[in-house]
């Protein structure tokens, strides 16, 4: 798949990605953006927009953005850090996304993952980018870089989608926490039936992703609130606007793990079956 790039993206980044003696200039972009319907704080009684304002707590101050400096507490003492001095460090001055090592896709941790950004060739001829796409596909290696942006050095995946470059940041090994719980400490006996009804289950749901099947229904409950409240005054009868809500779990505990997956599995089969169906497709 392609990407399009609009108008409506602009470059937070541009530098030069570099692997051995190969200079790629590149521009990065977002490839991500918030649908959330962006609310503010009021004041309940009059409406009044509810606003922070930043206080020093040694004078009683409001203090402008610009003379804000950063400092670090060791409990004991205060270090300032001036703009300056953030900009000082050689890191934070490089505009070079370094490849470090050249990596089986399959050795990145999922939950490593963090925010993704998109690279587009900046320069006349985008050779050394195809190339670095193509090597990448055809060896189905995901590169390992290291670069600086918003002040922290950071690490990331750099990967193909489609016919782009994405570089995915990746959280340091000591970001990530260990899980250990004590109810898995004791062992557990599964039986081959049970495993062979829950395989079952897993099948009767199997499918191939399509992100775009799903939405993000809070967000349209919400945006249809917000319609209503526009169209008919504060004093909506929030059940007038979204009908009867489908009956909620009652959230108690299984107790017959046998009957549950059988009964998952026949419900998974009808509802396939009626999506299938000739009649649903017409």
């Amino acid at each position: 798949m392609g990407q399009v790039f609009t108008g409506v993206m602009r470059a937070i980044w541009k530098g030069a990605l570099t692997f051995g003696l190969v200079n790629v200039p590149v521009k990065v972009y977002s490839a991500i953006e918030d649908h959330d319907v962006p609310l503010h704080q009021v004041h309940a009684a009059d409406g009044g927009r509810i606003r922070y304002q930043r206080i020093c707590e040694l004078d009683g101050e409001v203090v402008p953005y610009a003379d804000i400096d950063k400092a670090y507490d060791d409990g004991e003492r205060t270090v300032v850090l001036t703009a300056e001095d953030i900009a000082a460090l050689p890191a934070e001055r490089s505009r070079e996304i370094e490849v470090v090592e050249f990596v089986p896709s399959d050795q990145i941790d999922l939950l490593t993952l963090d925010k993704a950004y998109y690279l587009e060739p900046d320069s006349t001829s985008p050779k050394a980018y195809v190339l670095l796409r193509q090597t990448l596909e055809q060896t189905e290696r995901t590169a390992v870089v290291r670069f600086s942006l918003r002040q922290k050095t950071r690490l990331a995946a750099l990967r193909v989608r489609g016919d782009v470059l994405v570089l995915q940041t990746l959280l340091w090994a000591d970001e990530v926490r260990t899980a250990s719980f004590a109810a898995l400490d004791e062992p557990v006996k599964i039986s081959a039936k049970e495993l062979e009804l829950s395989a079952s289950l897993v099948e009767s749901f199997s499918s191939d992703f399509d992100p775009s099947e799903y939405v993000d229904e809070y967000q349209q409950e919400l945006r249809t609130l917000i319609d209503a409240k526009l169209e008919k005054g504060d004093a909506i009868d929030t059940a007038e606007t979204f009908g009867e809500r489908a009956e909620q779990d009652r959230g108690g505990e299984v107790i017959d793990l046998m009957a549950a997956l059988k009964a998952s599995v026949e419900r998974s089969r009808a509802a396939r079956a009626e999506k299938d169906s000739p009649e649903k497709a017409g």
